[in-house]
């Protein structure tokens, strides 16, 4: 395994033998990544005061920043308050985004340089376009294109479009894999 995986407060992070981390990655915490996933050059994961989880064959692109939001009441572990950072399986999610305490669901993808906050929800067959700034509470629907600062829906997605997402999160996975056998030797 490698990248700088580090323990806080007695949790070390959970990485599935099929995931990739690059070695600049940084993953902290409370962190799980399913089979198939794959955390690139320069991420950061920090599950500190909350938990991330990553599902399977989901992709954080280089220089992704993943955070989570504390609970004011005490340890999240004891309380189930502030809010976890949920991605779920086949995610794509593009170079230097920044997710935060927040849920993305399986299939979604982020485009490169989206800010997705806290209590924000992007749902399956979902795209939040580049650059975009999906604000707190808000909920990016199934089939829909977010953009804008603040991102607000732009359009349905085309069925070509909707097509593509599997085939995005696949290539990632197999790169990953490429990666992971190099590693290996």
């Amino acid at each position: 395994m490698a990248g700088n995986i580090i323990a806080y407060r007695g949790i070390l992070p959970k990485i599935h033998p099929d995931a990739f981390v690059a070695e600049t990655a940084a993953v902290i915490g409370d962190v799980e990544i399913g089979p198939g996933s794959s955390v690139w050059y320069g991420c950061v994961l920090r599950g500190d005061v909350n938990m991330i989880r990553v599902g399977a064959g989901s992709n954080l692109q280089d220089g992704t920043i993943v955070h989570v939001n504390h609970d004011r009441t005490g340890d999240y572990r004891e309380t189930g308050g502030g809010m976890p950072t949920v991605i779920g399986d086949n995610v794509t999610i593009g170079h230097q985004a920044l997710i935060h305490a927040c849920t993305v669901e399986s299939g979604a993808f982020i485009g490169m340089a989206a800010v997705v906050m806290d209590g924000a929800v992007v749902e399956g067959q979902a795209m939040v376009a580049a650059g975009a700034l999906v604000t707190p509470g808000k909920r990016v629907a199934r089939g829909e294109l977010w953009a804008g600062r603040p991102a607000k829906p732009m359009r349905a997605l085309s069925e070509a479009e909707l097509a593509d997402l599997p085939y995005l999160a696949s290539h990632y996975q197999e790169n990953a894999a490429d990666y992971l056998r190099e590693r290996k030797g």
